[in-house]
């Protein structure tokens, strides 16, 4: 079975940051700024030896790597960014592309949503927007991708490398520019692009396009959006909104998730044959939310581990598949990382070491 985490690439300043968030933005900013908003809330979160790491010092991205190898992760899974030929956080990715030596397998999900103020309660006013194009706007994003694709650590199945898409039910024109991509790949060497549509919720997108694989996005895939549930949500915050204005307090909008619950959830809630399992480490995304935020009970490292075994289970069993996703490496500023921290240490690395140990 192979391993792969999600990994986020804002641990580094750039100019649109600086423009939008402040002088010297970086996702450390939002997790050195958290504060506990009860009794015994895991806040701030400090990484071990407070390793405040920018991702444009190559000893940063050698570090990860070592720690990829060293606990048994097949490897990680770059956010891209590209807003029709606009690109943003591409520092680290291009980093790790001139620097061969470093041993690393890699991959892309392209987070093609906009980016917008969601994080300070603004979420209407839209920093960068996206849209998709013509024709020779997918070459020229085709051709930013084709180094990487070559890349011998970039991950490929059956030579198609290996490229999610985040919300393909944003991308009016997804099946044109994907058979455009497929045409292109042919014509480099490769037999395609191995598509992948990420499960973020219960819906999947339902036109006929040339996705090959699904991944199941956690913990977003298992959270409870009935439409009892979101009433019920609504109602409380507005209840809870009131309170806080009423006695000048600051309570949380939402009562925290039992970790057990939604790992039931994700477990049992079975997604299609050809469906790369998903497993979450934590959320708490309180850093960029404040009270308005959504906390799950922080997972213990038998908890993690036996969730992680048992997901392996049925990926291998029911969805007939060999990949994994872990969210995330390092989503600081939501709680789910599997980096080391001060409280924790190592446990959920030494986690997934054990449980490919024992596979082995």
């Amino acid at each position: 079975m192979k391993i792969i985490a999600f990994y986020l690439p804002q641990y580094h300043e750039i100019e649109e940051n600086n423009r939008w968030w402040g002088k010297g933005f970086t996702e450390w900013t939002n997790v050195k700024k958290a504060s506990p908003i009860f009794k015994n809330h895991h806040q701030p979160r400090v990484p071990l030896n407070e390793n405040y790491y920018d991702l444009t010092n190559i000893e940063t991205l050698q570090w990860q790597a070592n720690l990829v190898r060293q606990y048994g992760l097949f490897g990680l899974c770059f956010y891209h960014y590209w807003f029709n030929g606009k690109l943003l956080l591409e520092k680290p990715a291009e980093l790790l592309l001139q620097h061969t030596e470093i041993n690393m397998n890699f991959c892309f999900s392209w987070a093609n949503e906009p980016w917008t103020r969601t994080w300070s309660g603004k979420g209407n006013e839209v920093l960068m927007p996206q849209s998709y194009g013509e024709v020779e706007d997918w070459i020229r994003h085709f051709y930013y991708l084709l180094p990487f694709f070559k890349d011998a650590r970039y991950i490929k199945i059956n030579n198609s490398p290996l490229f999610l898409i985040y919300k393909s039910r944003s991308i009016p024109v997804a099946k044109e520019m994907m058979m455009k991509w497929n045409q292109l790949a042919k014509e480099n060497g490769f037999a395609g692009i191995h598509f992948v549509e990420t499960i973020r919720d219960k819906y999947l997108d339902k036109r006929d396009l040339p996705f090959r694989s699904r991944v199941e996005f956690e913990p977003g895939r298992s959270f409870n959006n009935s439409f009892l549930s979101l009433n019920f949500k609504r109602i409380r915050r507005f209840f809870i909104k009131s309170i806080n204005l009423l006695f000048n307090k600051q309570l949380p909008y939402y009562s925290i998730v039992p970790y057990r619950r939604l790992v039931k959830r994700s477990l049992t809630k079975l997604s299609p044959i050809g469906t790369f399992g998903g497993v979450f480490v934590g959320w708490d995304n309180t850093p960029r939310r404040g009270i308005e935020g959504l906390i799950v009970s922080e997972a213990t490292k038998e908890e993690f581990k036996n969730y992680l075994k048992a997901k392996i289970q049925v990926t291998k069993n029911h969805y007939r598949t060999d990949f994994v996703f872990v969210n995330a490496w390092n989503e600081w500023c939501e709680g789910a990382y599997l980096e080391p921290d001060t409280k924790n240490k190592f446990i959920y690395l030494e986690s997934i070491k054990e449980v490919l140990d024992e596979l082995n």
